[in-house]
């Protein structure tokens, strides 16, 4: 085996989404910044946060996030109407 190539802080650490407010304890050498938490078991890991994970993705959960009920297309006619107005041609 060649020496020198292999991370040397394989740990467990806790994978923590703080959107869905869950976390997974899974062995990994990812950076943590010196960041830790405390898990619900009462011992104290390393923690890297992450935004979204499978627990709070829309296409994991079926959940749409809300957006504008009007749509782009709707705002950027309502933006544009007056422009487009003065480039057509009634006969």
């Amino acid at each position: 085996m060649k020496q020198g190539i292999h991370p040397e802080d394989y740990r467990t650490i806790l994978f923590y989404d703080s959107s869905a407010e869950q976390g997974w304890l899974i062995r990994s050498c990812a950076n943590t910044h010196g960041k830790t938490m405390v898990w619900t078991d009462g011992q104290e890991y390393p923690v890297f946060m992450l935004d979204t994970s499978a627990a709070s993705h829309p296409v994991y959960t079926g959940k749409q996030r809300e957006h504008n009920k009007e749509g782009r297309a709707s705002v950027f006619n309502q933006r544009f109407a007056g422009m487009m107005s003065a480039f057509r041609k009634d006969k």
